[in-house]
């Protein structure tokens, strides 16, 4: 998209103090040049009509006065614009992230008071600091502990809740409170009193921005829906004949400061706030790293923490809410050819324009802004994705349904946790039942590979050659001694040699040793010699450390597998020690 920019590359930037990265103001409009400017301002008006109705539906989302949504934006495109790397991300109010905040605060405050707002905006800037942290200790490798599948299970579980929150605005119900299964039971319980003339104007809608999606991404369904909808109701008085819309819409400035700030308080969101924290991240992560390999730029992915961090604390500070990278906007901008920043500062530019005729927005109709959040929904709950993971691995499809499940059903902390847990279930499950081979000889060559390799290797007569793919650790150690016994049971005829192909082997803790060392007495008392080939790294350290070394014999440690094969198969010395060959038959 820009060959004027390097290819993309993983960078930390410079450091403070020699250890965190120093944010680098408007380090996106460094080198900036006038070519650039048509397509940043185009980049803007995308992202502005875009932006608007989604941030307003958003606020809806959160529980907060429809304004702090568009603040929320602000915040995240200012702070974001001058502290972050990604010239093309944008940051506001994500509709991911807002159903977490506010079913963890609905537990502490009645939805929508003043105690709420505040607790919300606490949330953001604990929030913000936190990714930010990250970013300045450079642990964005945290992004990267939740497995594919898991992040689509959770996305999908939060795009449940949207939908179910959404669904009596949709429909002119009465709204409902509790868990998801409560709520999808007071909706079907009350089908019967839905007002049509709402569902008509959602439905309408959504239809509106589907049809314009399918057209062309650019064009702007929603903000088109929102204004002819709202010019519906206006006209035909439609509010007095049962159809809920936004009511006054305060347009003040904003306050500035935290009016709930205390140890109590802190102690309260913290834990919400760090759930927060993490799927911000992984979201932000994920969301830069995508847009770069497209874009072609450097990726930055601890700068562009700092900058979202700042930007969430930015949001709380002035009554708004946490911010995220949104996937969907930043597509907007890449595919309008945003070439830095100055797209998302201009749109910023813009909405604060825009704040003092948001009394206009009285008769926005509330089935609008559900038709946009379950049109998002849609756009984060990922079939396709589910699909391939399922044609891919069963179990790791079934850690990503009971995520989506436990989101869903019990809750976004829950779900996390539960998540998480799955995750280091999953790849202790892996690890604890590690592959290994039986390698034959390539006729022909020195080359060893698994028996049934379409080289058609094949096995040495009285030689059976274990590769070992894993570290050989506690929880693995019986399963390894396991299958290399399983591989001298299957060996066509007497075996006399066992070489242990090491080089997949990382390291041998004291269990593995252990395990070793009685694996090489069974051998003794069954006259099998043991060689070990290619040992590298803590291998042979390990080896070494627990007398493994000296016991296997330094002229039985080999840098190939051919080598051990050659030099010991036929070997015999009448010493009766098998580590020195003895019971080797001649080789023919």
């Amino acid at each position: 998209m820009t060959a004027s920019r390097p290819p993309s590359q993983e960078r930390s930037g410079p450091t403070l103090l020699g250890r965190f990265p120093v944010p680098e103001p408007l380090s996106s409009l460094r080198g900036y040049r006038r070519g650039w400017l048509g397509a940043d301002l185009l980049a803007a008006l995308t992202l502005l009509v875009i932006a608007v109705p989604e941030q307003l539906a958003t606020s809806r989302l959160a529980g907060m006065p429809p304004i702090t949504g568009l603040y929320t934006f602000i915040a995240g495109a200012v702070a974001f614009g001058f502290l972050g790397a990604s010239p093309q991300l944008s940051v506001g109010a994500d509709s991911t992230i807002a159903p977490l905040f506010a079913t963890g605060i609905a537990h502490l405050a009645p939805t929508g008071s003043s105690d709420y707002v505040a607790l919300v905006a606490l949330v953001a800037v604990v929030v913000g600091a936190l990714v930010a942290l990250v970013g300045l200790l450079g642990m964005g490798w945290i992004a990267n502990f939740l497995s594919a599948p898991i992040i689509t299970g959770f996305l999908a579980g939060v795009a449940v809740i949207i939908v179910v929150h959404q669904l009596p605005d949709l429909l002119g119900l009465r709204p409902a409170s509790g868990s998801t299964v409560h709520r999808v039971t007071e909706v079907v319980r009350h089908l019967g009193h839905t007002s049509v003339t709402t569902f008509v104007i959602g439905a309408a809608v959504f239809a509106v921005v589907l049809t314009a999606e399918r057209i062309d991404a650019k064009l702007p369904g929603a903000l088109a829906g929102l204004a002819a909808s709202t010019v519906v109701v206006w006209a035909a008085h439609l509010e007095h004949h049962g159809v809920a819309v936004l009511g006054t819409v305060a347009h003040h400035a904003p306050t500035v400061g935290l009016s709930h700030l205390s140890w109590s308080a802190l102690g309260q969101v913290f834990p919400l706030a760090g759930v927060v924290a993490l799927v911000v991240v992984s979201q932000t992560a994920a969301t830069t790293r995508a847009f770069a390999d497209q874009g072609g730029y450097p990726v930055d992915v601890n700068r562009d923490f700092i900058g979202v961090g700042a930007s969430g604390v930015l949001a709380g500070l002035f009554g708004a809410f946490a911010t995220n990278a949104s996937p969907a906007r930043t597509a907007a901008v890449a595919s309008a050819g945003g070439r830095s920043q100055a797209a998302g500062l201009v749109a910023a530019a813009a909405v604060v324009l825009v704040v003092p005729s948001a009394g206009l927005l009285t008769d926005v109709p509330l089935a609008t802004l559900a038709a946009i959040l379950i049109f998002v929904a849609t756009r984060i709950f990922h079939v396709d994705a589910l699909a391939a993971v399922l044609r891919f691995d069963r179990w790791e499809f079934g850690l990503a349904v009971v995520t989506l499940l436990t989101v869903a059903l019990v809750g976004v902390e829950q779900g996390i946790g539960v998540a998480v847990g799955l995750a280091i279930l999953d790849r202790t499950r892996r690890s604890a039942h590690p592959r290994s081979y039986v390698l034959g000889r390539i006729d022909g060559t020195t080359s060893w590979e698994p028996l049934g390799h379409r080289d058609h290797p094949v096995a040495v007569p009285g030689v059976v050659v274990v590769q070992l793919v894993a570290p050989i650790y506690y929880a693995n150690a019986d399963h390894v001694r396991a299958d290399i016994k399983a591989a001298l049971a299957d060996a066509p005829g007497p075996t006399s040699l066992l070489v242990l192909d090491a080089d997949a082997i990382s390291d041998i803790d004291f269990t593995g040793t252990r395990m070793l060392r009685a694996l090489l007495d069974d051998l003794d008392r069954a006259r099998v010699t043991v060689a070990v080939a290619r040992a590298v790294g803590e291998a042979p350290r390990s080896l070494s450390r627990s007398g493994l070394g000296a016991r296997i014999g330094a002229d039985h440690i080999f840098g190939t597998v051919d080598e051990a094969v050659t030099a010991l198969h036929g070997r015999r010395d009448g010493t009766g020690d098998s580590r020195t060959g003895d019971g080797v038959p001649p080789r023919a």
